[in-house]
């Protein structure tokens, strides 16, 4: 078993080292633009999930999930090359929809924040009417 801080401490090494490689030795059309968002190492560090996204949001999630499947073993190998582990995890990846929720949630919050203005202006409205009469 590997400890708590080691695995975050290895997580947070594949996200920066990942990242790199994405952003300065992949040649593949397909990731460009592609965030690394978050790294997880399970306990046996057999499995790192990672967790991608990209400005182009969910219409390019396909794409990038199977451009990086297919940059899998090279991606393994220069990430183990890269780190000192004895056996270096599988990589599995996963779209990060965080930036696609926090949009929605920003437009509900501003419809709301509409709302609220037309509704407090019928209620100012209304007073001044009862006020006058």
């Amino acid at each position: 078993m590997v400890s708590t801080n080691r695995i975050i401490r290895i997580s947070e090494r594949i996200r920066r080292e990942l990242s790199e490689i994405l952003l300065i030795e992949s040649n593949d059309p397909r990731l460009r633009g592609v965030t690394v968002t978050e790294a997880e190492v399970d306990k046996d560090l057999a499995y790192a999930d990672i967790y991608v996204c990209a400005i182009e949001g969910m219409q390019r999630s396909k794409e990038i999930l199977a451009g990086l499947e297919h940059a899998h073993g090279y991606l393994r190998s220069e990430l183990a090359h890269r780190m000192d582990l004895r056996v270096f995890p599988k990589l599995r990846f996963h779209w990060d929809a965080t930036l696609e929720h926090a949009d929605e949630i920003e437009r509900l919050l501003g419809t709301i924040k509409k709302s609220d203005v037309k509704f407090m202006g019928t209620r100012q409205k209304n007073r001044v009417v009862k006020k006058e009469k």
